[in-house]
Parts: structure tokens; C-alpha cells; sequence
């Protein structure tokens, strides 16, 4: 049986797994899955519909799977999926999607929200990535696996972030980040490769050399996107005819995330 402090108020419709622990004056509504060994601190507040995974913590004065800040929301059953591992600083809010969009908002496994983190609803958050304090993702934002976002970084509805890519304290995202890119700055802008990032989790030094390469006929060739993800294909076509491995992978990433582009890129 779950263990839930005398002073929680836990709905009869939430279903939580024998091994939860909900700490003092937390509130679990209807509609809310906890998968076992998830820790939910004092004062949190748990909504439905929401599915939360294995071993989440969830600390003090969080409110997961609250309603969509959204004034076109008129209370359909829209809901929140999370992961395993992560972990929800103090005052993070997650809120649940809305039907002008898939109807749910997803976050991965391994994640790290520090305090006062908000993501909106309709946002995907992947894997392993890192919200530094006061990030705030608006609605519709897709974040790929291994990102780090600095503080206050403020990201604009419907921008997408690609995998490792990273941003500066401060920085204010109106246009999509592409793959292992750095960028920082009010409004944002590019400033090379996070190549410090792809050494940390195993990149081989040809891998790094191509990116480099990449990112230098994106952001130093002058020519337009398409021409350059044009110029990446036929570069990506070359590469997979031979042994390349993580090489070519890397690159396709690259190439398939530009082909997705809607807001443009950061320049």
C-alpha cells in the first residue's frame, strides 16, 4: 500500500502504485496514475488526466497536470504523460495539452526541472535534457533528448529544440534551435557547436569533425536553409557509403530536424 501522509488529500479515483510515497498536504486529484517508487513532496498538487511513471520525484509546491493556460480551453479531457526518473523542483508546473493540438503533453525519462520551471501545454520534453531555474517553454514546444536549457531561458510558442542542443542563461528562443547547437542572446543567435556536450556523452572526434562541418555550411556558407540541407543530404548520401556509424546517424539527425523547420532557424 502506498504510503501517503495523514494530512494529503488523495482522490478515490487516483490510482497509485503500493510503493508512492505522498508527503504532507499534497492533493491528488481524479484521473492521476503514480508508477511505484515516484516521491511526491509536501504542498504538491498532482491533476488529471495524468500518467506518471516509475521513480519520479516530485518536490514541494509543484502542480503537475494542471489545466492548459489557454483561453480557448473549455475543460475537455485532456491529459499529461511523464516518464521514469525524473525529477520536479520546487513550484515546476506542467500543465495538460488541449485539443487544438495532439490533446496531451509528454514528458520523457531522466529529466531534470529545476525550480520554477513551466512547460506549457501541447510541449514534448524527451529525454536526459536539463531545465536550468525559470525556464519557461510555451505552448506547442518540442524539446529533443539531451538538451540544456539555461536559466530563464524563455522559449516562444511552437519553436522546436534539437537534440544536444544548449542555451546560455537569459536566452529568449523565437526560432527553432537546430541539433548540437549553442545559442544564447535576446533573441537568440547561434554560436557554434556544443561540442563540449557531444564530448561529455561519447561523440567520436570524426562525429565532432563532421558536425563542425555542418554547422559551418549552415551558418558560414551563405546560403539559404534549403540549400544547405540540400548541400547536407548529398553530404549525409556520400557518408552512408561507408562504415560511417554514429557519424552518419548524427548527420541524418541534422538533416531531418531542418526538413521539420517552421519558425526558421536561429541565426
Amino acid at each position: 500500500m502506498a504510503t501517503i501522509h495523514p494530512s494529503a488529500l488523495v482522490d478515490s479515483a487516483a490510482s497509485l502504485d503500493d510503493d508512492v510515497e505522498v508527503g504532507p498536504f499534497a492533493v491528488i486529484g481524479a484521473g492521476v496514475e503514480v508508477g511505484a517508487g515516484t516521491r511526491i513532496g509536501p504542498h504538491a498538487i498532482l491533476e488529471g488526466p495524468s500518467r506518471i511513471g516509475r521513480d519520479n520525484r516530485i518536490h514541494a509546491h509543484a502542480v503537475i497536470g494542471g489545466a492548459p493556460q489557454d483561453k480557448k480551453y473549455r475543460g475537455e479531457p485532456t491529459r499529461l504523460e511523464i516518464g521514469d526518473g525524473n525529477t520536479f523542483r520546487e513550484f515546476v508546473t506542467v500543465n495538460r495539452g488541449t485539443v487544438q493540438d495532439a490533446g496531451v503533453t509528454r514528458v520523457g525519462s531522466d529529466n531534470w526541472l529545476m525550480a520554477y520551471v513551466h512547460i506549457a501545454h501541447d510541449c514534448v520534453v524527451g529525454d536526459h535534457t536539463i531545465l536550468a531555474n525559470t525556464v519557461n517553454l510555451a505552448g506547442h514546444v518540442q524539446i529533443g533528448d539531451w538538451v540544456i536549457l539555461g536559466g530563464y531561458t524563455g522559449v516562444h510558442q511552437f519553436c522546436k529544440i534539437g537534440a544536444h542542443a544548449m542555451t546560455g542563461v537569459g536566452t529568449v528562443v523565437l526560432h527553432d534551435i537546430p541539433p548540437f547547437v549553442m545559442a544564447s542572446g535576446n533573441t537568440a543567435s547561434a554560436h557554434g557547436l556544443n561540442t563540449e556536450g557531444l564530448r561529455r556523452r561519447g561523440f567520436d572526434v570524426e562525429t565532432i569533425q563532421i558536425l563542425r562541418q555542418a554547422y559551418k555550411t549552415i551558418y558560414r556558407s551563405e546560403l539559404t536553409l534549403q540549400q544547405a540541407r540540400s548541400q547536407l543530404d548529398a553530404e549525409l548520401e556520400a557518408l552512408s557509403a561507408t562504415p560511417a556509424g554514429v557519424s552518419a546517424d548524427a548527420l541524418r539527425l541534422l538533416s531531418d530536424f531542418l526538413a521539420k523547420v517552421s519558425r526558421g532557424i536561429v541565426r
